[in-house]
This record gives structure tokens, sequence and C-alpha cells, in this order.
């Protein structure tokens, strides 16, 4: 099995997470590059890296924030991202416990 490396500038599981610190300042964050599962879909490319993300965080930024502001804030945060090819961002955005 051939490995195509992933587009030039092309979005990686350490890039969004440093956003996200820099951005949210989560105290509970995970980045997952789930884009291998998604090869010959809409939006994917032939290396199975840096279309599609998952994004679990937990961040006092959200509080007093509905779901769709939480995730508002997270796709503020990743959109030059966005517009470099990440094609799909499934989010799980929470309060820290308290």
């Amino acid at each position: 099995m051939t490995t195509v490396p992933a587009p030039p500038g092309a979005p990686t599981e350490a890039l969004l997470t440093q956003r996200l610190l820099d951005t949210l300042q989560p105290v509970q964050l995970e980045v997952l590059d789930e884009s291998w599962q998604h090869s010959g879909h809409v939006g994917a490319n032939d290396s199975g890296q840096g279309t599609h993300f998952r994004v679990r965080i937990s961040a006092e930024a959200f509080r007093g924030k509905s779901p769709v502001a939480r995730h508002r804030l997270v796709y503020d945060a990743l959109q030059d991202f966005l517009d470099q090819g990440l094609h799909a961002l499934a989010i799980e955005a929470s309060l820290p416990p308290a």
C-alpha cells in the first residue's frame, strides 16, 4: 500500500490543537484527524489526512453560551484552516467540570 503525503499546508492535529489552546484556553482538548475514514467522499484528498477532524473541547469560554454559540467559537478559531482545505469538523464542546 502506497502512502500519499498530505498536501502542503494541509491542516494537522498539531496545528488545530495549538490554535484552540491559544484562542480558547481549554481545560480539556482532543483533536483527531479522521480523514482516513472518509476516503473517496466529497472533500477528502488522496492522502487521507487534513480534511476531516473531530474536536472534543471543554473551556470556560463556553460558559453562558448556547451549544450553537460554542460551536461558532470553535469555527471562528479555525476559520483559516477551513479556508485551506479542512472540509469537515465534528465538534463536541462542553463546560469544564465544576
